[in-house]
């Protein structure tokens, strides 16, 4: 048996997988794109080793933040990850908010190869203009992804000139189960509650001593621009250690932000994942 614990971030997914590997003899695997980074654990609230009770933790942190780690090499990592748990007579327990990291993970997705491909025509555009190209080509990939996260949208749009056809449309058995029994478990419904706990989260976020200690330092070495210093919150650090703005835009900034991620991770798995049990 395989379990997945899904849902939008502050939903309780984490502690939801933590409690079920606890009675049912699991290990966690992480399936979020930016928890395998290290040095940001604050920020993207990837569980600390006091955390974890004692139950093996997979495929957290391990990466530094200007290492590239995308979905294929993630698929290959998780499925080895799998076969090692299931070996020891363990159960693995997926956790995480990277829908289409799942997907890959625990059903049939075959990727196609890519030629390389001359994106220079959309340096001058501005992130708005990206978008709208993006929509013209590939509606559905426009509509997952926000209007000024360039990087994903010049990634999509290198997809379509590349194969000739949507990112939305790339992957192959895409709803074939890999395993036989896989358990879907969905939290995070009741939306105002998420919000709640996005608020309580963030204000304990930025309130934490570690956010001098590890993050500004982070910050001073690393810039924006790399694999793993995209995490929300990131950015709107920068402004605080700059002085350009203060703790309460801050944290109004990253709980803005957070509930327009939440909102989109719940639409992509109500729609992604049917077989999934909603729990309350």
């Amino acid at each position: 048996m395989i379990v997945a614990f899904l849902g939008p971030t502050a939903s309780g997914k984490s502690e939801a997988a933590l409690s079920f590997a606890l009675g049912n003899n699991g290990e966690v695997i992480n399936c979020d794109a930016l928890q395998v980074y290290c040095g940001t654990e604050l920020l993207t609230c990837a569980p600390f080793e006091r955390q974890m009770k004692g139950i093996p933790h997979h495929l957290y942190s391990f990466l530094d933040v200007d290492k590239p780690f995308d979905v294929r090499t993630y698929q290959s990592f998780a499925r080895e990850k799998t076969k090692e748990v299931l070996a020891r007579g363990k159960t693995p327990v997926f956790v995480g908010g990277t829908g289409l990291y799942l997907k890959a993970a625990l059903y049939d997705y075959r990727f196609e190869e890519e030629t390389e491909v001359d994106l220079s025509e959309f340096e001058g555009l501005t992130n708005e203009e990206l978008h709208k190209r993006l929509k013209e080509v590939d509606p559905a990939e426009a509509e997952a992804i926000h209007p000024n996260n360039r990087r994903r949208a010049l990634r999509a749009l290198a997809i379509y000139l590349s194969r000739g056809k949507p990112k939305s449309r790339q992957y192959q058995g895409k709803d074939v189960p890999m395993f036989e029994d896989i358990r879907l478990y969905g939290l995070g419904l009741d939306r105002e509650q998420v919000y709640s706990n996005i608020e309580v989260r963030t204000r304990r976020i930025f309130e934490d001593s570690r956010l001098e200690k590890e993050i500004f330092p982070l910050l001073l070495s690393h810039g924006d621009e790399e694999p793993g210093m995209k995490a929300i919150g990131i950015s709107e650090s920068r402004l605080l250690m700059e002085g350009k703005i203060d703790r309460d835009e801050t944290i109004a900034r990253v709980i803005r932000k957070t509930k327009q991620y939440a909102k989109r991770q719940l639409t992509f798995f109500r729609h992604q994942f049917k077989e999934v049990e909603w729990i309350r």
